[in-house]
């Protein structure tokens, strides 16, 4: 017998919330991806601190709560706002679930 221990790989679906069991996977997977979309634009146009905070309207705090991913306080709209002020544009595509 081999002292090492099998490993099982699993494979997940594309939405690691859901995976995990999370209530409310769909929101909270896109609420992190508007939130990746905007941590990149601020990254492109290489916008920091209180630049960054006027060109989208927003405070730095909650800036920074973007950049570090703690998304509670916001909402699928407000993200949706940022975005829009960062000249992005949102396409969506809805299936049927499996």
């Amino acid at each position: 017998m081999n002292n090492e221990e099998e490993i099982e790989l699993v494979r997940g679906s594309d939405n690691i919330f859901r995976d995990l069991g999370e209530p409310n996977a769909d929101i909270l997977y896109l609420k992190a991806e508007l939130a990746t979309q905007i941590i990149g634009a601020l990254n492109k146009k290489n916008l920091k601190g209180k630049e960054a905070a006027e060109t989208v309207n927003m405070s730095e705090p909650d800036i920074s709560r973007i950049r570090h991913a703690d998304l509670k306080r916001f909402t699928i709209d407000r993200l949706m706002e940022v975005v829009s002020r960062l000249g992005l544009q949102v396409e969506i595509n809805v299936t049927k679930a499996a």
